[in-house]
């Protein structure tokens, strides 16, 4: 019974954690992103972004929106995600997706699914998105433009999408996450009033390299931020992918400009020339001790290079006793993990004999108690039960009796009545019987006259027909 309960336990905790991932191509007769607007400056997404092969999609999570993508099905890469920072949550195991809808819009199937999963379902897979299949052997990794780290749990599920992948070597998607996360956790929240009113947007700019002639390496990444309040400001950063410790920031419009012409980014606060200018510079001087400290970690890095040729020696020389000394540690280790193994073992065993006994005892005592408030309740159950079915006997006796009493004096009072109503049901029937007698006398009179009448007409009948026969017959006129 406690394994039943552990058992039960430990799939509630499953079903609790389980998630659902999905995705919704945005319909053409829908506003914007539709649900995914609250993402936008203004719930207004960017305007210039018009081209016929760009598709909107609402980025979900267990059927909540998450965040927001412009998908380039030429390019094959994401344009920009509109996302929110939350809260930070530790790496998750990478379970990429795809978008069923981007290649086959008649699909049944309206939601983010494992590549694996689709089979033959999707007509054309692979026409209008990128696959697994265009980074295997590339050389490029699938780098998130919405960085997985700056969302809580059930956003950065929704980030392992290849909708919001872009092609990018292992040096600078590590050097875009990690300064995109910088940037946002040091520079841009701590300057924002209300998390809420930080909007962020996080896109690429292809180029015409192409990963396996299909997928567009990005030629820069950007960010663009809007602190949508009365107070607010915008700020623009951008990344050169051919130099991974670039990051420079520049006005929003320069950003526009940079991009498809006519691009405006945000609407609201963030859109107006009026800004606040001071919280405006106190974000650029935080971008810039970041910026600073990732220079002087290069500056570093190119020392360590430098000195890499004295520690080699060194380390030539220093091998054999340091191979003996990890020799010494790693028995040391072994022992001390095969002592405190036993112990484990050992209170194990003793814990668990210990909780079966508890267990037991338990289960005895819950039987033991139950069987005892079952009697309990069955005493009074029982007397209750006798009383009444003495109550019914009783009444039965008394009913017999009624009932007997009721058939004895039925009968002289039945034989009284009968002989009472004896002269009433007499006197009744003389009018009955005289009308009976004057009926039957006068049908036998009626009779004696019919059957004189019948016997006087055959006697004529009779006498005429030998007349007729025995007289000659006279005259025609007779």
């Amino acid at each position: 019974e406690c394994t039943m309960k552990t058992s039960i336990v430990f799939l509630l905790c499953i079903s609790v954690f389980a998630g659902f991932s999905q995705g919704r191509v945005v319909r053409k007769d829908e506003t914007g992103f539709a649900e995914c607007n609250v993402f936008f400056s203004g719930q207004v997404p960017p305007e210039g972004f018009t081209e016929p092969f760009h598709v909107k999609i609402c980025q979900q999570y267990n059927k909540e929106p998450r965040f927001a993508t412009l998908y380039s099905t030429k390019d094959k890469i994401p344009l920009y995600s509109a996302f929110k920072f939350t809260k930070p949550a530790q790496s998750e195991e990478e379970n990429w997706l795809v978008e069923p809808q981007i290649d086959d819009p008649e699909n049944d199937l309206h939601e983010m699914v494992h590549e694996a999963d689709i089979g033959g379902s999707v007509a054309n897979l692979g026409a209008n998105q990128a696959l697994t299949s265009d980074y295997v052997g590339s050389g490029y990794e699938r780098g998130l433009l919405n960085p997985s780290l700056l969302n809580e749990k059930d956003f950065q599920m929704a980030t392992y999408t290849l909708t919001n992948a872009v092609p990018l070597s292992p040096a600078l998607s590590k050097s875009w996450h990690r300064d995109i996360g910088k940037v946002v956790e040091q520079a841009l929240i701590p300057h924002c009033s209300k998390m809420d009113h930080l909007y962020l947007l996080a896109g690429a700019v292809p180029s015409r390299v192409q990963v396996k002639g299909k997928v567009s390496v990005p030629e820069s990444l950007w960010l663009a931020a809007c602190c949508d309040a009365p107070e607010g400001w915008s700020l623009g950063l951008v990344k050169k992918t051919n130099d991974e410790n670039s990051l420079v920031d520049l006005m929003v419009r320069e950003l526009e400009k940079q991009l498809l012409p006519g691009v405006h980014l945000f609407k609201g606060n963030c859109g107006k020339d009026k800004q606040n200018q001071k919280k405006r510079e106190a974000v650029l001087q935080a971008v810039s001790q970041i910026r600073s400290g990732e220079q002087e970690g290069a500056n570093n890095n190119q020392e360590t290079k430098e000195n890499s040729l004295v520690g080699r020696v060194a380390g030539i020389i220093a091998t054999p006793f340091i191979k003996l000394l990890e020799l010494f540690i790693y028995i040391f280790v072994e022992l001390v993990k095969f002592v405190f193994y036993f112990l484990w073992l050992v209170v194990k065993r003793v814990v668990g004999t210990i909780l079966g006994g508890v267990c037991s005892l338990w289960n005895g005592m819950v039987s033991y108690l139950k069987a005892i408030s079952m009697v309990l309740i069955s005493i009074p159950y029982d007397v209750g039960r006798v009383i009444v079915n003495i109550f019914l006997g009783f009444l039965q006796i008394v009913q017999d009796v009624m009932s007997l009493t009721y058939r004895i004096l039925s009968i002289p009072v039945g034989f009284v009545l009968h002989l009472a109503a004896f002269p009433y049901h007499s006197i009744c029937a003389i009018p009955s019987v005289l009308h009976d007698m004057a009926t039957g006398i006068m049908g036998t009179f009626l009779l004696v006259i019919d059957a004189t009448a019948t016997v006087l007409h055959g006697f004529y009948y009779l006498a005429w027909h030998i007349l007729k026969r025995f007289v000659p017959k006279g005259s025609s006129g007779d």
